[in-house]
């Protein structure tokens, strides 16, 4: 655990600089900002430059314009990964970055204090953005530069473990070891895919794969690299169902990445090319911009449908015995249970025998109101408390139970690949394919989110969410 914790405190530390140099930055390109603007002809009413600088409306802005671009900064993602930068996607993000920066500026505090002179008012808008690009970058760049001969001297290192012990995940090992400039992997030892020989003579240890969480917990496992030597879809796709759940980055080789289906994001092009397939291909930007509208919509929509709730729950005590609200465990993000809350729309103790049942349109267990609920999504609108808790999204794929999920991944494999985001309110498998009876339609709904999760976006989450508003008031539910 000391390694997982030194490693973890240099993360910490890493985020720390970044944003610690940003805000520096974006105060120092503000204020030097503001004295071109001055000695430009910008500023009327104020002789001499200190004077304008002392001013209560340059004072303030000195506070909030560095905290808005900080706000933007969060949003882009930048601060999501802090250990391996990207060079070019750390240019592309504090260019963007900086662009956003200088249209908020412009809108809000510049519009209607510029020369007057077109070209001179293009060239301000574009000073701006060069202080704000310029001043953030170089010290942005100065940090990542810094930890990137870190790691490929050997300085850092990130613990890890090869998923596989046949003869390609010791010739990957090798390969990785023979490189004359670190990537940063510090391999601790191989697991075991169940029909894979293992290597024998391995100097490093084997593990099984039913020891795996106590290993990662030993060890402070950073991330698990997959390296397995048969191409067994099932038998794969097994193992990295149980990777899930340790809630850790899981990176496949792309040769190996056909078992899979799902977009390619090669994390590393100096040293051995991975995917990473525990992390959707939705950009960080996207997916900070993705939860902030979840949380917001959310909280928006428990607040209204407050009086509904209220309604609702009147009309099932008054219809039927039992609950007003009906809890049922599901399989979430990185393979974690969590409890779904339903409003009820059928009987009390539904599965008393215990066994799960899909239900059908003519399923007797269904109350009368219980199918208007289930006709027009009523039902699940509780589930925005879930999506606050951050256990679900309001659009990704929709969440099973354990025992249909082991029935569906022995006929789709790659149904493992789900767990690597929030499941949702509704999905595109809910708005193309609907309420499934069985097994079989489960499977068939499956091939949809499986289609989400390789176009994930948030135009296409608004697709999905304006078919389900239209499901919703036509009825169409069930």
């Amino acid at each position: 655990m000391k390694i997982r914790f030194d490693i973890k405190n240099k993360a910490h530390l890493q985020r720390f600089k970044y944003v610690l140099g940003d805000f520096l930055m974006s105060n120092l390109a503000w204020f030097t900002y503001n004295c071109v603007r001055w000695h430009m002809g910008a500023v009327t009413g104020h002789e001499y430059l200190v004077s304008y600088l002392k001013s209560n409306m340059v004072l303030a802005g000195q506070i909030f314009f560095p905290m808005l671009m900080m706000v933007v900064y969060a949003f882009s993602g930048y601060y999501n990964n802090v250990c391996r930068k990207s060079r070019i996607q750390e240019l592309l993000t504090t260019a963007a970055s900086s662009v956003i920066n200088t249209l908020l500026i412009f809108f809000l505090a510049l519009i209607n204090d510029v020369i007057g002179v077109r070209g001179s008012d293009y060239e301000m808008i574009f000073i701006l953005w060069a202080l704000l690009f310029g001043f953030v970058y170089i010290t942005r760049a100065i940090i990542t530069n810094s930890a990137s001969n870190s790691i490929k001297s050997r300085k850092w290192t990130f613990p890890a473990l090869i998923i596989g012990s046949g003869s390609a995940a010791v010739a990957f090992v090798n390969k990785l070891n023979s490189m004359r400039r670190s990537s940063g992997y510090d391999i601790r030892g191989y697991v075991n895919i169940p029909g894979e020989n293992p290597v024998k003579g391995n100097p490093l240890p084997i593990y099984e794969l039913d020891e795996l969480k106590e290993v990662c917990d030993k060890e402070g496992i950073w991330e698990l690299i997959v390296v397995p030597t048969r191409d067994d879809p099932h038998r794969n796709m097994d193992a990295l169902n149980k990777l899930f759940g340790l809630g850790l980055p899981i990176m496949i080789s792309p040769e190996r990445f056909n078992m899979m289906q799902s977009q390619v994001r090669i994390s590393d092009f100096y040293g051995e090319p991975l995917v990473n397939i525990s992390r959707s291909s939705m950009s960080d930007s996207a997916k900070n911009l993705k939860r902030a509208i979840d949380v917001i919509v959310s909280l928006a929509a428990l607040i209204v449908l407050l009086p509904l709730f209220a309604v609702v729950a009147c009309i099932i005590k008054a219809t039927s015995p039992g609950p007003v609200f009906y809890l049922q465990e599901r399989i979430g993000l990185h393979n974690k249970p969590f409890n779904i809350i339903k409003l009820r729309s059928m009987v009390q103790d539904a599965e008393a025998s215990g066994r799960p049942q899909l239900s059908s349109d003519d399923d007797p267990r269904i109350t009368p109101f219980g199918r208007f609920m289930r006709k027009y999504r009523i039902d699940e609108l509780p589930q925005f408390w879930n999506v606050l808790k951050g256990e679900m999204a309001i659009v990704g794929p929709r969440p099973e139970r354990k025992y249909y999920i082991d029935q569906i991944t022995k006929r789709v494999p790659s149904y493992a690949l789900l767990h690597q985001v929030r499941p949702g309110i509704t999905s595109m498998g809910m708005v193309k394919f609907g309420y499934a009876k069985n097994v079989d339609e489960m499977v068939e709904r499956v091939k949809y989110d499986l289609m989400y999760l390789d176009n994930m976006s948030l135009l296409n989450d608004l697709k999905i969410l304006i078919y389900t508003i239209r499901i919703v008031f036509t009825g169409r539910g069930m």
